[in-house]
């Protein structure tokens, strides 16, 4: 897949090589927004240890890769989305997303999630698609709420940042009912 087009202003990228400097960047110059909510910021020191990642999810073999992509808006680079910890034999998926400062408040991430719920119930024909979402996320939370998705409850201590565990709330999203429009 070369590009999935949102709309004439968004279009989501699969993750390259060639991403890191512009990924990096963007973590860097916004470690202060990022940092409360993504734990990955505080061990992403240099371009380096971004090339590491994108390696970690570019060599993965395709029928069993996890899609990442970036989001392009107006083509600036303004975050990033994706599939995490599919469970193919179960028919389920994870998204996660996260952007820069300069390009919150803009609809990017709710037309860039439904994208990628659509591209899931259709092209993976994935059964049910969480999200997770720091408590007190309120700007992260609002995406799946704003999506129809239901709130399952709170994952106690369900990701680790620096030295501390952080509770989650668990959103899900099942393919009937967005085939019934929820």
């Amino acid at each position: 897949m070369e590009k999935l087009i949102v709309n004439s202003k968004i279009a989501l990228e699969p993750l390259k090589f060639s991403h890191a400097f512009q990924m990096f960047q963007a973590i860097d110059q916004n470690r202060r927004f990022l940092s409360p909510w993504l734990p990955f910021v505080q061990d992403t020191e240099t371009q380096e240890d971004t090339e590491s990642f994108i390696q970690s999810v570019t060599s993965v073999a395709a029928k069993d890769r996890d899609e990442v992509f970036v989001i392009w808006y107006n083509d600036r680079f303004a975050g990033l989305i994706g599939f995490k910890d599919s469970d193919r034999v179960n028919r389920k998926t994870e998204i996660g997303y996260w952007l820069i400062e300069s390009m919150t408040g803009k609809g990017i991430i709710v037309l860039s999630t439904k994208a990628l719920i659509e591209f899931a119930f259709s092209h993976l024909k994935m059964n049910r698609i969480v999200i997770r979402c720091g408590v007190g996320n309120h700007k992260s939370s609002a995406v799946p709420k704003r999506l129809g998705f239901q709130m399952e409850g709170i994952e106690r201590d369900g990701e680790k940042h620096q030295n501390r565990y952080i509770d989650l709330e668990v959103y899900s999203l099942l393919r009937k009912e967005w085939a019934n429009g929820l």
